[in-house]
């Protein structure tokens, strides 16, 4: 577990059992929240449709082994079905704000029986904005549900009742693989169900998810030129994990994620002009388009990059981008070649 994430739940839970600290805990987990469902935002707006239905683990053990599309859907219907069905005793997000439809899901569960292919064309059917919208509606319900709880409510237990409601509700399939769930979550008490599909769930999910995008991205580079359109290493970039590079469907850099259409404007006009990369362009020392805009600090280290590879070939690029990682420990490289090309050019030559 993020080494960071699994402190700031441990924190949040020895809060939450105090009630002097009760008020702290439900703010501090909901900040917590808003952290790691980050992630999911970035996930959903930065990679390609086909990378929702991908199962780049499938049958290993874990949770890793299923899809983008299947962990989206699977946290927050059983936060969801929690939430309401059982804290809030009212009618869930799914049904209320007719998401089902929406979200063209063909079940209503929590997805837990699905095996194999099954969970591949299972997320293929899935409108990921849509089912970005519920997840994003779920949260917001449970956390004001939060604000609502007093340090009394903690202790509330479930009964024959609840289990009952929630066969009858079909929201939790008769598999083996899924039943369970339903003794699970009514043999804990509202702290229990809170320190469980209210936030380790998350964690659980969101760091499969984080595993799952990577694999795609490596896979994606596989064989793909390594020098980005505007003259940056994909190979040396700290984005590595996150970004398929720009010569990919998996490009999350800033310049193509803030772009209209997620197209890069360097790439755009690469495009255009029917070159490689921007180290062919005659326009280079005075261009001030995508990353090369003045009010990045990183334009004229990135065009010292691009001159480099003019002068040089990519391959000693790559070469020289090595020996600067391995002489220098920075994440952006204008941390080492500076905001004046011209001498950043002559570090890299000097390198």
């Amino acid at each position: 577990m993020n080494k960071d994430w699994s402190e700031k739940n441990k924190e949040i839970q020895k809060l939450l059992s105090k009630e002097a600290t009760f008020g702290e805990a439900i703010k501090k987990l909901i900040e917590f929240r808003e952290e790691l469902f980050q992630q999911i935002t970035w996930i959903v707006e930065g990679y390609p449709e086909e990378a929702f239905y991908q199962a780049p683990f499938a049958g290993a053990d874990g949770v890793h082994s299923t899809t983008l599309a299947f962990s989206i859907w699977h946290t927050f219907r059983i936060e969801d079905i929690v939430a309401h069905e059982m804290i809030a005793v009212d009618e869930q997000i799914l049904f209320k704000e007719k998401y089902l439809k929406k979200i063209a899901s063909p079940i209503i569960t929590t997805a837990n029986e699905l095996r194999g292919e099954e969970i591949t064309e299972f997320s293929k059917k899935l409108n990921i904005k849509e089912l970005y919208l519920y997840t994003k509606a779920v949260k917001e319900s449970s956390d004001k549900i939060l604000l609502e709880l007093q340090y009394k409510d903690l202790k509330r237990k479930f009964g024959e009742d609840t289990k009952e409601k929630l066969i009858k509700s079909k929201c939790v399939s008769e598999d083996e693989e899924a039943f369970w769930l339903i003794d699970y979550w009514c043999g804990k008490d509202v702290k229990g169900l809170i320190q469980m599909p209210f936030s380790r769930h998350w964690i659980m999910h969101i760091e499969a998810m984080q595993r799952i995008k990577n694999q795609l991205c490596k896979i994606a580079r596989k064989g793909a030129d390594p020098v980005a359109i505007c003259g940056l290493s994909c190979n040396h970039c700290f984005l590595g994990a996150w970004c398929g590079g720009c010569r990919t469907e998996y490009n999350v850099c800033s310049f193509a994620t803030c772009s209209e259409g997620r197209i890069c404007p360097n790439v755009k006009c690469c495009n255009e002009k029917n070159i490689d990369g921007c180290y062919e362009c005659s326009e280079l020392e005075t261009c001030e388009k995508g990353f090369f805009v003045p009010s990045n600090d990183g334009a004229n280290a990135a065009k010292a990059q691009s001159l480099y590879i003019r002068k040089y070939g990519k391959k000693e690029f790559l070469k020289v981008q090595t020996r600067l990682h391995e002489k220098h420990e920075f994440q952006k490289v204008q941390e080492v070649l500076g905001r004046d090309y011209k001498e950043a050019l002559k570090i890299l030559e000097e390198t």
